[in-house]
């Protein structure tokens, strides 16, 4: 069921506001007042939405405005039907929605209704701005933060960017070039001409849990998966959806790796939609395999093939700040989020990165890793099996190179960034 959505009135009231913040009043005059008298020291709105990779970022932002000062007011506007409704309440913000629109990429009829959906964002964020007075407006991408930093904007309020990726995204780009602060990713992207007059710019990384690279390691996480804390352990994820491609080229490889079975074992994130598929393939390529000197771990969690080699396949793991804790190589996708995650961790890896993604944004994410020596880039449908064999072999065993990776990783990981972000905007609010 969706949330209900509420629209400011010309007035400044809210309807059904209760659904996204429960410490107004149900009375409609009376959330108008509140969300205009808040006394609260700082007031900040953030804006960001549509994927994954613009809510998280965001959310974990807020988190640390929060844990930096718990009196702070955080206002989330996003997309009344888009995957932030449901995610930013999730994590007990207040959400207040918009209409939303991207552009169409080429010219069609379509873009009436989406200038008119856009339009009405903007008048809708206007009155937000209105009522909530906020000190600074902060957008984390996708299209639905446009209205909401134009708005910020045109009300003479402070507006802060951070861009998530090696090129810089659509809406970022646009509006750089009036933001008091931008905060990049990485360090490639300040270069990029989309900030040549951003008033101040800060390559803080991208903003992930402080747990992600906190999390020890530790034998219990071994036994709790069924793995063995003597052998190398390769995490293999293509995101919390999956990813079929890898999926796939995983499944494909398994035969090749049965004689490393004593050194090496896998745990794999397949995504709801193939786990079922994926845990069959390994049962079965495994099984079919001469058994090796390997003793299979009492009680294990994992599955034990016949050749004993130790693997792990869920769908998704809630704590997986746990299997990083273990990780010893990574093969995934490269999205901006999971390569702050990878780098902090200081985990070597191998992307196969999303080709399709709008700009290319995952291979120059990729790419930007592999040039400082952390990751090896295989392009989706380029390379072999043979191939993916020969690094993955090499870089998990092979003692120097991984170090030498695994050193490289940590130097491009901020594993503190969203403090860092946090502490610079409470200094732009001031």
């Amino acid at each position: 069921m969706k949330p209900q959505t509420h629209l400011i009135e010309p007035q400044g009231t809210l309807k059904n506001s209760k659904c996204y913040d429960r410490n107004l009043s149900e009375t409609d005059d009376r959330n108008s007042l509140a969300l205009q008298q808040r006394a609260t020291e700082k007031k900040i709105v953030i804006a960001g939405g549509g994927t994954g990779g613009h809510i998280y970022p965001a959310i974990g932002i807020a988190q640390a405005l929060q844990r930096l000062d718990a009196s702070v007011d955080i206002a989330f506007i996003g997309g009344s039907d888009k995957l932030e409704s449901t995610l930013v309440p999730q994590h007990g913000f207040r959400f207040l929605p918009i209409s939303v629109a991207g552009f169409p990429r080429r010219l069609t009829l379509q873009w009436l209704p989406t200038i008119w959906k856009i339009f009405h964002g903007l008048i809708q964020s206007l009155r937000y701005m209105k009522a909530l007075k906020p000190d600074v407006v902060i957008g984390t991408g996708g299209y639905v933060s446009g209205p909401v930093l134009l708005a910020g904007l045109l009300c003479k309020i402070p507006i802060a960017i951070q861009e998530q990726n090696a090129s810089v995204g659509l809406t970022n780009g646009i509006l750089a070039r009036w933001a008091d602060v931008a905060y990049l990713a990485m360090e490639s992207i300040g270069e990029n001409n989309s900030f040549r007059r951003t008033t101040r710019i800060e390559i803080t990384g991208n903003p992930i849990r402080p747990a992600i690279a906190a999390f020890p390691r530790r034998e219990e996480t071994y036994r709790k998966f069924g793995l063995h804390p003597e052998r190398k352990t390769i995490f293999v994820m293509g995101g919390s959806q999956g990813a079929h491609a890898i999926n796939k080229t995983i499944v494909e490889v398994l035969p090749h790796l049965v004689e490393y079975a004593d050194q090496i074992q896998i745990v794999h994130q397949t995504g709801a939609m193939e786990v079922e598929k994926v845990q069959e393939a390994y049962d079965r390529t495994l099984a079919s395999y001469p058994t090796a000197n390997s003793t299979p771990i009492q009680n294990s969690k994992a599955q034990v093939g016949g050749s004993g080699f130790l693997y792990c396949v869920k769908p998704f793991f809630d704590t997986v700040e746990e299997i990083y804790s273990i990780a010893d190589v990574m093969v995934c996708r490269a999205g901006g989020m999971t390569i702050a995650e990878v780098t902090a961790c200081g985990i070597p890896a191998i992307f196969i990165p999303l080709p399709s993604q709008t700009g290319n944004n995952q291979v120059l994410n990729a790419h930007t890793v592999a040039e400082k020596g952390a990751a090896v880039v295989l392009e989706q449908g380029t390379f072999t099996v043979e191939v993916l064999v020969k690094n993955l072999t090499h870089m998990t065993l092979d003692g120097n190179t991984h170090e030498r990776m695994v050193t490289a990783s940590r130097a491009l990981g901020k594993p503190n960034a969203s403090n860092d972000i946090a502490k610079s905007i409470f200094f732009t609010v001031n």
